[in-house]
């Protein structure tokens, strides 16, 4: 039997692609990380599913119920919030069911900086503003961040910055990316995107500090920082330009 490592999406039961649906259906074992998902996605499984939640796991843990349900010859699930390939542990699950002799596969789910984007309808990489994104974290308890990755580096580029896990460290953050953004550079803050008790802060690098902790956020959070979320700038995209060539696409 195989473990799917399913991408979850933001949180909401209607933000799954359709694969990752049906692998829940058909699911034996359901593992899952209780702390960010939205219990409703859950409700996709069949009746009689094992549900393991791994917010009180160490990873030994959450690989031993991976192992042992294929061996059993059960389906296993394993849900990631968001997308598997951005801060999902999944290189570490996956290098030790490879060592198990365990097949696995990845389904990609909507990330959570994608959905933050959604609700405040905004596009990221604006024409002759900014074509980049960088996609980061704050280190606090955490794994420590390499050699070269440090958020003065990211933010002299001037790209739109995605900061994960950094919420409790707002303030500090923003006042670190003024020298770069300056003051006035706009911020968003998502909580718990497209989940019941989602949240929405707009402020800039000045005042989010201030807005964050007047409402307590302490987790599940994304951060938005950059020109781009103005929803300002005259440039336009070449590829729609009416005065682009497209002779050759007519022939």
């Amino acid at each position: 039997m195989t473990v799917h490592f399913v991408g979850a999406g933001p949180g909401a039961a209607d933000l799954l692609t359709l694969r990752a649906v049906r692998l829940l259906e058909s699911a034996d074992v359901c593992v899952y990380a209780g702390t960010y998902l939205d219990a409703e996605v859950l409700g996709h499984c069949r009746e009689g599913v094992r549900f393991v939640d791994t917010q009180d796991l160490d990873l030994d843990e959450i690989t031993a119920e991976l192992v042992g349900a294929h061996h059993q010859g059960l389906d296993v699930v394993r849900l990631c919030s968001g997308d598997p390939s951005v801060y999902s542990a999944i290189a570490e699950q996956t290098r030790r069911l490879d060592a198990a002799g365990v097949p696995w596969d990845v389904t990609p789910g909507v990330p959570a900086y994608a959905a933050a984007a959604a609700l405040v309808g905004a596009e990221l990489t604006v024409p002759e503003l900014v074509q980049s994104v960088v996609l980061t974290r704050a280190q606090a308890r955490s794994t420590a961040m390499p050699e070269g990755e440090e958020l003065e580096r990211f933010a002299a580029t001037g790209a739109t910055l995605v900061l994960h896990l950094a919420i409790t460290r707002t303030a500090e953050l923003a006042e670190r990316l003024t020298p770069f953004y300056g003051a006035e550079c706009p911020v968003v803050v998502v909580y718990r995107a497209s989940q019941p008790e989602q949240q929405i802060l707009r402020g800039t690098l000045a005042d989010i500090g201030a807005q964050v902790a007047q409402a307590g956020l302490r987790q599940a959070a994304v951060i938005l920082v950059g020109p781009a979320l103005a929803r300002h700038g005259s440039g336009e995209s070449y590829l729609y330009a009416a005065s682009r060539d497209r002779s050759s696409k007519r022939r």
